[in-house]
Parts: C-alpha cells; sequence; structure tokens
C-alpha cells in the first residue's frame, strides 16, 4: 500500500500576493478577448465593404453629401490654370486646343461604353463618377498645326525648336500645377491633365471638394 503525503490532503493557503495575482490575470485575459473580438468585428466590416463594392463596382456605398449642389463646369483655380496654359505654350509659339474639360456622369458612360458596348475603340478606364472629369478637375489637349488642322501627334514640331511640342506643352502644364496621364502606367491618358488638390475619387464621391481659393 502506498501511503499518500499527508501534506497532500491539507494545501496551504494563498498568500496575498498569490490572491491579487488571480483577478489582475482575469483582467488581462478579458482585455485580450476583448482586442480580439473588436479585430474580428473590424475585419469582417471591412471584408463586407470590399464585397459590396465588388459586387456594384464603380459605386460607393457611402451616400455623397446632398448640401452640394452639383458640378457643372470646370473649377475656377482649374479654368485659371488652363487659360494660363493656352498663354504660356502661345508664347513657345505652339497653339493647343481644350478639347474637354468637365464631362457629366451621363457623358463619361457614353465614353466607357465605346469599343463595349458601342462602336469606336477604348477611351477610357472609367465609368461615370470615377473620372475627375466628372468634377471639373481635368481638362484634355490636342494640338493646333500652322494650317489650322487638330492633331494628337506627339511627335510635331510645329515651332521648329527640335523638341516635341507634345511634350512641352506638359512641361508647362505640370509647372503650373497639373498631373499628367501620360505618367499612368496602368493606362496612360496623353492627352489628360488634372488638378486633383489631394482628394481622392472616394473623397470627391462622398461629397469632398477642393477650395475655390
Amino acid at each position: 500500500m502506498i501511503e499518500q503525503n499527508p501534506l497532500s490532503r491539507h494545501p496551504l493557503p494563498a498568500t496575498p500576493a498569490q490572491t491579487h495575482l488571480v483577478p489582475r490575470n482575469r483582467r488581462k485575459r478579458n482585455r485580450l478577448l476583448l482586442f480580439i473580438i473588436l479585430a474580428i468585428t473590424a475585419a469582417l466590416l471591412w471584408k463586407g465593404i470590399w464585397e459590396v463594392e465588388q459586387f456594384f463596382p464603380g459605386r460607393d456605398i457611402f451616400p455623397p453629401d446632398a448640401a452640394n449642389p452639383p458640378i457643372t463646369e470646370l473649377h475656377p483655380i482649374v479654368f485659371a490654370k488652363q487659360n494660363e496654359l493656352i498663354a504660356e505654350t502661345g508664347k513657345l509659339g505652339i497653339s493647343i486646343l481644350i478639347t474637354d474639360g468637365f464631362r457629366s456622369n451621363e457623358e463619361q458612360d457614353e465614353i466607357y461604353a465605346r469599343g463595349r458596348t458601342s462602336e469606336g475603340s477604348v477611351v477610357t478606364q472609367v465609368q461615370g463618377g470615377d473620372s475627375y472629369h466628372n468634377y471639373g478637375l481635368a481638362i484634355d489637349f490636342a494640338l493646333r498645326t500652322k494650317k489650322g488642322e487638330v492633331v494628337w501627334d506627339m511627335k510635331y514640331d510645329g515651332n521648329e525648336n527640335g523638341q516635341a511640342d507634345w511634350m512641352e506643352v506638359v512641361a508647362v502644364a505640370k509647372q503650373l500645377g497639373f498631373t499628367w496621364g501620360g505618367d499612368w502606367n496602368n493606362f496612360p491618358d496623353y492627352p489628360h491633365l488634372q488638378m486633383d488638390f489631394g482628394f481622392s475619387i472616394r473623397q470627391l464621391k462622398r461629397g469632398l471638394r477642393p477650395p475655390v481659393e
């Protein structure tokens, strides 16, 4: 017969330090559990938002601010910079034509349909509401030759200074604060110039607007 240690029948009482450790450890576990629950909830929420946006491409699930009036023209600063661009390139002996400025969502959708559901070639990758043109923050340009012809020839040197007029226009535009669509890697848009003022399309769709002064 194996004898039991009599000490095992009467465990020692917990010390004061051990007594304080129990609720402290319990609080740590509760905080960790709460953190895990919040993290899982946030992950599920963002997963749901992503899935909704994938199911409804081109739509923002957050409604726009109804207090903002509809946009119907170029932003005042963009309009002023456009005129500066025309004037400054004119000094270089280059004549440009602004072929597009503000564009409504309906017009954007019509252009998007080209080469997809209607005749023509694909000219844009974005639908209505997803272009800076739709917020009056972008323009498109072309060159006008000495004969008055409108061309999109990026090698044309009408002022005969040994440089392509197109890139001279781009250089001036960048000095005025425009960004050039030709720098885009995924879908270069060579006639496109825009001023986003640091606003993303998502922010613009939610009703945020750049300052007018």
